[in-house]
């Protein structure tokens, strides 16, 4: 079963929030097969629908001078904060017809991010309780590199994962992490020790991780298919 690859490049979040929503009713109805969409955003806050805003560290006056929306929408998890420098990527795939059940489906976009990273050089996974992607997951201080969240309607998915390639972190002071105080962010640029221009937050850098974070995601999906199957 194939996936359709969309890259939108950066894009602002509303417009790609009302997107998902046209992909989901199309591959609701069958009009469409599944979809990963591939983009950064302008910098914006979200938070998942029973986020606690307290989290959300900087004032609305803040906020408003910077010009960083905060938005509530469907996806489960705490405050995120997406911005230039940053991969997002939002699966539309209708699980059922795949044989997918929603753990593997998670684990395929913690392993996809994990792979994304090592292609860099950078060891990343999952940590245990804490959805995502993370640097030195079981040392003294576990650094995020990935963040993950998820809705499922009418048997499809779409939000998805944001991962950090050469964003800037110091714009992760703005909330607390996963609801975690002290957690601390890190991205490819930094544990890669990336130096100048690379490490800036670009475009280019986003697109190059799309690419590869495609397609290890379209392997993993297939490898959640075939297990399903063989576990039938």
């Amino acid at each position: 079963m194939g996936l359709r690859v969309e890259w939108l490049g950066r894009i602002a979040y509303r417009d790609a929030w009302a997107r998902q929503h046209e992909l989901v009713e199309a591959r609701a109805t069958g009009r469409i097969g599944d979809t990963l969409l591939l983009l950064e955003h302008d910098p914006v806050l979200t938070l998942g629908r029973n986020a606690d805003p307290s989290f959300v560290r900087a004032s609305d006056e803040a906020l408003r001078a910077r010009g960083i929306e905060l938005i509530r929408v469907e996806r489960g998890g705490e405050v995120t904060y997406h911005g230039p420098g940053q991969l997002v990527a939002y699966p539309i795939v209708r699980l059922a017809e795949r044989g997918v059940l929603l753990r593997p489906f998670v684990r395929a976009l913690e392993q996809s991010m994990s792979d994304t990273a090592a292609s860099y050089g950078v060891e990343a996974g999952p940590r245990y309780g804490f959805p995502g992607c993370w640097c030195d997951r079981d040392g003294e201080q576990p650094r995020k590199l990935g963040a993950l969240g998820l809705r499922v309607e009418r048997g499809v998915s779409y939000h998805g994962i944001a991962l950090n390639v050469t964003t800037d972190l110091r714009d992760f002071t703005l909330i607390d992490p996963c609801g975690l105080g002290g957690v601390e962010v890190t991205s490819i640029a930094h544990e890669g020790h990336w130096a100048g221009a690379a490490a800036a937050p670009s475009t280019d850098s986003v697109s190059q991780g799309a690419g590869r974070f495609a397609g290890a995601f379209a392997d993993h999906l297939e490898r959640a298919s075939v297990a399903r199957d063989r576990a039938a």
